[in-house]
Formats: C-alpha cells, structure tokens, sequence
C-alpha cells in the first residue's frame, strides 16, 4: 500500500479572496443616474422633446415661410437655403446646450448639499473622478436621446439637405459636454440655486438669441459680432449648420469642433477641482 505523501500547506488556497474594488465605478455611478430617470422620464419630455419640435414648428416652419416667401431664403456660405434648413442645425445646438447645461444644474447642487448623494458614492470603492465621469457619460445619453428624437422629427419635416448631416449627432453630444462640465463645475462651487437664476436667464438666454441660431451673426452690431465668436454655442450651430447642410469646409468643421473640446475640456479641469474640494474637503 502506497504511503500518503503530505506536502506542507501554505494556506494560499485557504485564504479568503481579498476584496477588490471594482475596475470602473463610474459605471456605478451611470447607472444610478439612469435608473432615477427611468423613473422622472415623463417629466423631462417638454424640455428635450417638446420644446425643440415647437421652436421647430414656430420658427422653422412658421416664420420659416415668410422669410422664405420674402427673401427666398436665407444665405449661408454663398447660398441662399430655405429658413428651415437654416434653423434646424441651430435648434438642434440650442438642444443640446440645454440639456447638458439642465443637467448639470440643480441635480449636481441637489447631489452635493441637498439629498448628499455624491457623498454616500464616497463611501463605496467610488472616487471623485468615477462621479464626474459618470455624470458626464449620464449628460451624453440624455443629449443623444434627445438630438436623436429632434433629428427624426426635423427629417419628417424636410430639416436636412445633405447626407452628412448624419455627423450631427456625435457633434450633438460634444456640444452638450461643452456645456455641462463648465456648468458642473459652477454647481460644485454655488451654496445655493440663485446663481442658476442668473446663468439660464444671462448666459443661456443671451446665447440662444445672440449666437447666429435664428439669424446670421453678420447681422449683429459690428463690436458685438466677437462676443459671439468666442461663445461655445456658436461654434456648435456653425458645426451642425455646415454638417446639415453639406456645406463648409472639412477644415472650418474641424476648427469649431476643436473649439469644443476646449471647452469641454476646461470645464472637465475646473469641475473636478470643484468636486473635489467640495467633497474632499
């Protein structure tokens, strides 16, 4: 009978699996945002879908026939297009300016001083970055849900001229990034909602108006003409606009998308160091 041969146990086997946090909590951290809004959904309906159809409805279609019918049209780039295919890139930059500046708002300032949500994130193997992060990724789908709906919408009504507005929408979700992180980063800063008061009817309404959406720049008092240069929303509906319409060149394109990433990329910046010395403090 074959003798048992015993070997040493180091106890490697035995041990209990340390625990490991996980490889990406700002998925965590994503979900969570979609699973609150799986549940509020209905009423974000009249800001991401409504409102855009009837500015669709009222500007590019409603007025879009008297200025069609007067002028017939409007010149863009050496051409002279319908209202409605000028207006709609912009309405759709207009969108995405809202929802990612929307989203960045009173849910950011709600998740720090009100209802403590990013701080009970803290508590998990989550950091201030995988917070941000997931907030970010949460702002794209919502500005995407929403360009996606808009898009489908203004193609019913004849909104696009060219194949390559197609590249609309990844530019759609740049330009709500634009916004968000510069507005997160305010957020992260605010003690209170009354700057909110201030930066929607001061920043965004101004912007709408004043960054080429219902009427060429060139029409805005010379000394003003600079102010609208250097704002993001104008780079997004000169982007969008050239996109729609096929028109521009690749260059022209590129420049105001780099724009937006600067943007976006500085808000990214200001925004974690205000996350992170207002909950790491």
């Amino acid at each position: 009978m074959a003798q048992d041969v015993l070997t040493p146990f180091t106890g490697t086997a035995a041990e209990p699996a340390r625990h490991r946090p996980p490889a990406a909590p700002w998925r965590f951290v994503y979900e969570y945002q979609l699973r609150v809004y799986r549940r509020t959904w209905r009423g974000s309906l009249t800001t991401k879908v409504l409102t855009p159809v009837l500015f669709l409805l009222s500007m590019g279609v409603g007025l879009g026939s008297l200025v069609n019918s007067s002028s017939g049209g409007i010149e863009v780039g050496g051409q002279t297009v319908p209202y409605l295919l000028f207006v709609v890139p912009a309405i759709l930059a207009v969108t995405c300016m809202s929802t990612g500046m929307g989203e960045s708002s009173w849910p950011v300032l709600g998740a720090i001083k009100w209802f403590g949500t990013y701080h009970a994130m803290l508590a998990t193997p989550a950091r201030v970055v995988d917070i941000l992060l997931g907030h970010c990724a949460y702002v794209v789908t919502m500005v995407g849900l929403a360009s996606a709906i808009f898009m489908v919408v203004a193609l019913a009504f004849g909104g696009f001229a060219s194949w390559t507005a197609l590249w609309c929408l990844p530019v759609a979700l740049l330009v709500g990034l634009a916004f968000a992180t510069p507005v997160t980063a305010l957020s992260s800063r605010l003690e209170n909602d009354t700057g909110f008061n201030v930066l929607f009817r001061l920043v965004q309404t101004p912007l709408m108006l004043f960054s080429g959406t219902f009427f060429p720049i060139s029409q805005l008092p010379g000394w003003l003409q600079p102010v609208a240069w250097v704002t993001p929303l104008w780079h997004a509906v000169e982007a969008e606009r050239a996109l729609a319409l096929g028109s521009g060149s690749l260059a022209g394109v590129l420049g105001h998308i780099a724009a937006l990433v600067g943007f976006a990329s500085v808000g990214w910046v200001l925004a974690l160091r205000g996350l992170t010395s207002r909950l790491r403090p």
